[in-house]
């Protein structure tokens, strides 16, 4: 859903760090170039994260730190949550439950 103030992207299936971990970077690498500084990541399709797949979420997540910028999750399955939970990933993300309580508390 575009937005005037972030952009969102929507992943679906496992997030495993194959191929498209390195685009998803690029992908936010170029984001950042663009001047972006808000990126909401949708994780309400993804079924599964591997030990890589959350080196790329903190890759992206570095790379809109870096620059005074701040990447957010939504909708984590209970899967993804208490994966987020086990590894304490949950303290270093922003986590929002739903789309609309992002929209309430992102301006």
């Amino acid at each position: 859903m575009p937005h005037e103030s972030w952009h969102e992207l929507k992943l679906t299936g496992d997030l495993i760090g194959d191929e498209a971990g390195p685009r998803l970077v690029e992908y936010v690498t170029d984001a950042v170039e663009a001047g972006l500084r808000q990126f909401v990541i949708d994780l309400s399709e993804v079924r599964y994260i591997s030990s890589s797949g959350i080196g790329v979420l903190i890759t992206m997540l570095t790379k809109m730190r870096n620059v005074e910028g701040e990447m957010y999750l939504t909708a984590p399955s209970e899967h993804v949550k208490k994966l987020l939970i086990i590894t304490k990933l949950h303290n270093i993300f922003t986590i929002f439950e739903t789309q609309e309580e992002l929209e309430a508390k992102i301006k």
